[in-house]
């Protein structure tokens, strides 16, 4: 991955750049990121510059020994974590993200701005919370602890560090803070609140912004077809919920919870909830007559202006709040169907 090839964010890719080009490599980086905005391809493309041959123009050359294998994602000395389970797709007993290796480098070269269910789907989990548990730091202590086999730098790129439970961040603080020479630490989060407190706080933090309607539309065409089915299924699954809750009909809100609580996984239902609070902002953004700004799709229009226009001015607040609720339930375990019947209960009486 090169910073040519990156959709969005220049400032964050120049500011890296600066950083290497100037000799200020932190060892050890936190990048924050709403869902899917690129915070991946940015550290795949930093790591590749570092460790670039002959870079040239602000930007790796995509030709030398070390570039080609950062394109493939196989350079020896740039190693990977991620959550993970038990799953059909592997045989250990005690998996770690050398386990799902093979399918995590298909997702990731066909998509860097992979969401956190395709990774799930991509490495047959979606029935599960994916974990990174302590056997990971075991195992990424044992690989830094090796000579480089390359002349450049070592790097473990971290996705969604928040999964890491306290036992494998212990393990791996010395390390983090201490790391060997020429060693950096990246750190991909989606929610730095959750990222424990003992790894935040020794990292220099990233904000990696949201992309531009025009900028989202060109990641959306890199999408696989499935992805705009998905879209096609949570747009009908919100769309009847809302029309049930605003027509008073209390035994329809319900079938919808349940149709909702019925979808495969928990990371589905995870990525159902990100989709209906994006559709609540837009909600909100046309009440206050930012439609313009709304990043509203055409098919999407007509449904949208309808609800800003029925239901009352305090709802979309809410309505966020309750959602945002549910998505951390759904990390805890908490039974589906009684989370969501919570939910459509709250919305009918707030509507």
């Amino acid at each position: 991955m090169r910073f040519a090839d990156i959709i969005g964010n220049a400032e964050v890719a120049r500011a890296l750049v600066s950083m290497a080009d100037s000799g200020r490599v932190a060892h050890a980086m936190l990048m924050y990121e709403n869902e899917g905005c690129g915070a991946m391809a940015l550290a795949l493309a930093y790591v590749q510059y570092l460790n670039c041959a002959a870079p040239r123009g602000g930007d790796s050359c995509g030709e030398c020994p070390s570039c080609r294998q950062m394109a493939k994602l196989v350079h020896p000395d740039v190693h990977f974590v991620f959550p993970v389970n038990k799953g059909p797709k592997s045989s250990d007993d005690k998996p770690v993200s050398e386990s799902y290796l093979k399918y995590w480098r298909e997702l990731v070269t066909a998509d860097p701005y992979f969401t956190e269910a395709d990774l799930q789907k991509a490495i047959g989990i979606e029935s599960k919370n994916g974990l990174i548990a302590v056997a990971e730091a075991k195992s990424i202590i044992g690989k830094l602890s090796l000579t480089a086999v390359a002349d450049g730098y070592k790097a473990v790129i971290f996705y969604l560090p928040e999964k890491m439970n306290q036992e494998t961040a212990n393990r791996l603080l010395k390390m983090v803070e201490e790391p060997p020479a020429k060693t950096l630490f990246i750190f991909i989060t989606h929610a730095p609140e959750k990222v424990l407190q003992t790894i935040f706080s020794r990292c220099q933090s990233i904000r990696v912004m949201p992309l531009s309607k025009d900028e989202a539309e060109r990641v959306k065409a890199l999408k696989p077809a499935d992805d705009r089915e998905e879209y096609a299924l949570f747009m009908d699954l919100f769309s009847d919920l809302m029309n049930s809750i605003l027509a008073r009909d209390l035994m329809g809100t319900l079938e919808c919870s349940e149709a909702v609580a019925a979808l495969e996984s928990r990371e589905k239902q995870k990525a159902f909830c990100i989709f209906a609070g994006n559709c609540i902002r837009k909600i909100f953004m046309v009440q206050q007559n930012l439609a313009r700004i709304a990043d509203i799709e055409p098919q999407e229009e007509a449904f949208i202006t309808s609800v800003a226009a029925r239901c009352g001015k305090g709802f979309c607040a809410k309505a966020m709040s309750d959602i945002e609720k549910v998505v951390s339930m759904i990390d805890r375990n908490v039974n589906s169907k009684i989370l969501f019947c919570d939910l459509a209960d709250r919305l009918f009486i707030s509507i």
